[in-house]
């Protein structure tokens, strides 16, 4: 089903340390035929399922997260950075391996009315995720579910997001 994806993901060996397999989605971004792909197996995932507004967390979700959105006919919602939203957030600072970092959200981005989906290229640890889920909890919207376009399962961040009740979705993982 997402042989065109796979096939683009370039593993780079001992990125950024030593033993690290990192996977490098920009060949699948260049690629048309397997980022058309990945959208349209987001979509079809959620064509059906009533989404107001999609979530994109910063940066590459962004990338993912327009295309879905039009397709959907939902609205686009920006996750970003402490520091880079102009008007009035709502903000959630999260854990890192080494240090803390924070999302912002605009305060007024959602309603009690919507139903989000979030989208972001990778699902590692699930910090980022769950701050960003936390956000849209704050601001009184549902969220639908998690989708990602790459999982690295063995660390588990898909726990994270479970153990809040929330549906997680990759289209690939390793």
């Amino acid at each position: 089903m997402a042989d065109k994806i796979k096939n683009a993901i370039r593993i780079i060996p001992d990125f950024p340390k030593p033993g690290i397999q990192f996977k490098d989605i920009t060949p699948v971004l260049s690629n048309p035929e397997a980022f058309q792909q990945a959208i349209d197996i987001f979509v079809a995932r959620y064509k059906d399922e009533g989404i107001t507004q999609v979530a994109c967390i910063e940066s590459r979700g962004f990338i993912f997260g327009a295309p879905v959105a039009l397709a959907l006919g939902a609205g686009m919602t920006l996750i970003r950075k402490k520091g880079k939203l102009p008007a009035e957030t709502v903000q959630e600072t999260y854990a890192l391996e080494y240090g803390v970092d924070t999302l912002e959200l605009h305060a007024d981005a959602l309603t009690a009315k919507d139903k989000v989906l979030v989208i972001d290229d990778l699902l590692a640890t699930g910090g980022t995720a769950v701050a960003a889920g936390n956000l849209i909890d704050k601001l009184g919207a549902e969220v639908h579910a998690f989708a990602f376009l790459v999982e690295l399962s063995f660390l588990e961040g898909r726990r994270k997001l479970q153990d809040n009740h929330r549906e997680v979705f990759s289209i690939l993982s390793y």
